[in-house]
């Protein structure tokens, strides 16, 4: 997991086939610090945050409490007393797909938490819920164990199965990458493969 340290959603997004991600939906409501942690999903009733006070309690120092509460904005799910228990457990942040609240504390802290949206009005404690399931969050499947990787760009959920494989491919894009970037701002930046990626289409140019 900690490999994942630094590494951005996109070149994530893109060694997994660019269908892991969340959507725009899901946006950070924190002050900045990325996400990253293992998954302990939660699966709830719209605007009801019993088992995800469950699942708080069951958590250990590293997990990501994921919510699939419907993408629900009417009640939120997770507030500021919910983030400091999070955080004196050593919990590395909060996706929701759904609403919280008191998000000037949210705002204030490096404590990573994604949702789809805010609202005042508190939630309801009646069930039912399922702890330690698949999930969908705002169209991403994530299962219990998955790596999830938060920035500004959005969250991905890498598979237990294919952390190491996606790590790798993702390090070696990066560098790729990188050799691009001073290439561009030293001006040998090589472009023909626009042109020859047109012409593999039938178009051309003249110019």
């Amino acid at each position: 997991m900690e490999g994942y340290r630094g590494i951005s959603t996109p070149l994530i997004s893109d060694n997994l086939n660019r269908i892991y991600g969340s959507t725009a939906h899901l946006r950070p409501l924190h002050r900045g610090a990325q996400l990253l942690g293992v998954a302990l999903t939660v699966k709830t009733r719209p605007g009801d945050n019993l088992m995800v006070h469950k699942a708080l309690d069951l958590a250990q120092a590293g997990d990501v409490i994921v919510v699939d509460a419907g993408g629900d904005v009417t009640n939120a799910i997770v507030g500021e007393i919910m983030m400091t228990l999070a955080m004196h457990k050593g919990l590395r942040g909060f996706v929701v797909d759904g609403a919280i609240r008191d998000v000037r504390a949210f705002a204030e802290a490096d404590f990573p938490v994604y949702a789809r949206g805010v609202t005042h009005r508190g939630p309801y404690k009646d069930g039912p819920g399922e702890i330690n399931v698949p999930v969908s969050v705002c169209g991403m499947t994530v299962v219990p164990g998955s790596i999830i990787v938060g920035d500004a760009d959005g969250v991905v959920a890498i598979p237990p199965d294919a952390a190491e494989s996606v790590l790798r491919a993702a390090v070696s894009q990066r560098q790729r990458e990188q050799a691009i970037l001073s290439d561009v701002v030293s001006g040998t930046v090589d472009r023909s493969w626009v042109d020859q990626t047109l012409r593999q289409k039938g178009c051309s140019f003249d110019v």
